[in-house]
């Protein structure tokens, strides 16, 4: 295997791995009935992990 075709296989895991989780941050942002109406898990709101990771690690630096 050339190490371009590492790099080639590498890029589109990155890749993958982004649009993923792009998919379920939409799916998250949806409203708790719609997420339930299309059997997606509700996302827990009120979890004190997830609101500092929304405060600290998601605002603007």
């Amino acid at each position: 295997m050339s190490m371009f075709e590492s790099l080639g296989r590498f890029g589109t895991a990155i890749k993958h791995a982004h649009n993923r989780n792009r998919s379920v941050r939409a799916m998250n942002s949806l409203p708790p009935e719609i997420q339930k109406d299309i059997g997606w898990p509700v996302s827990p709101r009120n979890d004190p992990q997830v609101t500092f990771s929304a405060r600290h690690l998601g605002s603007a630096r």
